[in-house]
């Protein structure tokens, strides 16, 4: 449980905007999304579902601080979502990140994930994160190595499906919070 509200954080190009009622629509054509689910390692849901899942966010997550959820918009336009969360893979927390097709190979992913570590250095106090990426997923695992991230093991699923589960501390190796790059994200003063 987190101990202070879902900030809204801002990076060079994104804005992470905790859910509100009026984001339910986007949030579920994202989760509806055919590829968005591939990757992201899940079977898509009837939409039912996912609208259940958000009002959950509303009315559970954001309500008893159990983790931080966005929504990522860019120029106005709803573009992904993103989380920190614990995981149970580790004692630890889990980075998590899915982009709409049509925003892919922009650099938007990697300013997302940069964005959930400085999150977690500065307002969670981790000094390391995870993230789990499916062994197929090459374009992710390729952003997770240009990150920084490190490979911890393969957890492999009852149907034989392997995802790999990496770490990355949340800051580089001697260099002070002033030292991070631009970019990275910056509190703002609307908090749910």
């Amino acid at each position: 449980m987190t101990s202070a509200p879902t900030p809204v954080l801002r990076t060079e190009r994104l804005e992470f905007l905790p859910y509100r009622p009026e984001h339910e629509d986007a949030f579920v054509a994202l989760l509806r999304d055919e590829e968005v689910c591939r990757w992201m390692g899940q079977e898509r849901v009837p939409e039912p579902q996912i609208r259940e899942l958000f009002r959950a966010i509303l009315t559970d997550v954001y309500p008893q601080r159990r983790f931080d959820v966005w929504g990522l918009w860019h120029e106005g336009v709803h573009v992904g979502h993103a989380e920190v969360k614990p995981t149970g893979n580790v004692d630890g927390h889990e980075l998590v990140t899915a982009l709409a097709p049509g925003h892919w190979g922009r650099g938007l992913g990697g300013e997302a994930v940069r964005g959930l570590l400085l999150h977690a250095a500065d307002n969670l106090g981790l000094t390391e994160a995870y993230g789990m990426v499916g062994a197929d997923n090459t374009a992710s695992l390729a952003m997770c190595r240009r990150l920084g991230f490190r490979h911890v093991r393969d957890v492999v699923a009852d149907d034989g499906s392997v995802t790999k589960l990496l770490v990355i501390p949340t800051r580089e190796p001697g260099k002070p919070a002033a030292a991070e790059n631009a970019g990275t994200a910056t509190p703002a003063q609307d908090p749910v």
